[in-house]
């Protein structure tokens, strides 16, 4: 079971992708905007975000930019919703860092697809690592923290 959030300011098709991926097993969520997206992400982060990519007020893609740049959601899986037709908003999608995107209307059986694929991928992947610490492995600067049994008082 993941934690899912979708971003969609259509409440309709909100409802219908949350009812899908619940009925498939999964804890889902929404919200209607991208500023209550970014609000809720500070509490909690789910193991993917379903965002729509053209919303009023902030878009998906400037959200999904956010979301990139940022420290602690640079690695967030996101699979963007879009209801535009042509090869060049998908392009702009995956350029913006989405990892998969679905056209609206959606088929509910390509929607599980699309989500348990991404899903399946990140198995056995720490959950998260803060950017820091990905550049210190990397770098091979990195250094195990401490066990309490190791700590010399």
């Amino acid at each position: 079971m993941a934690h899912i959030l979708i971003v969609d300011d259509d409440e309709i098709v909100a409802e219908l992708a949350a009812d899908t991926l619940i009925g498939a097993g999964h804890a889902c969520g929404w919200v209607t905007s991208g500023e209550e997206a970014l609000e809720l992400l500070k509490w909690r982060r789910p193991d993917l975000l379903l965002l729509d990519q053209d919303m009023p007020g902030m878009s998906g893609s400037a959200m999904l930019r956010q979301l990139r740049t940022s420290d602690k959601l640079y690695d967030l899986p996101v699979i963007m919703f879009t209801a535009l037709n042509g090869s060049e908003d998908e392009e702009q999608a995956i350029y913006a860092g989405a990892q998969d995107y679905i056209r609206k209307p959606f088929d509910p059986k390509f929607l599980l697809l699309s989500v348990n694929q991404l899903l399946k991928k990140r198995e056995g992947r720490d959950k998260h690592l803060n950017l820091l610490d990905v550049m210190e492995r990397q770098s091979g600067m990195w250094r195990e923290p401490e066990s309490a049994e190791k700590r010399v008082v």
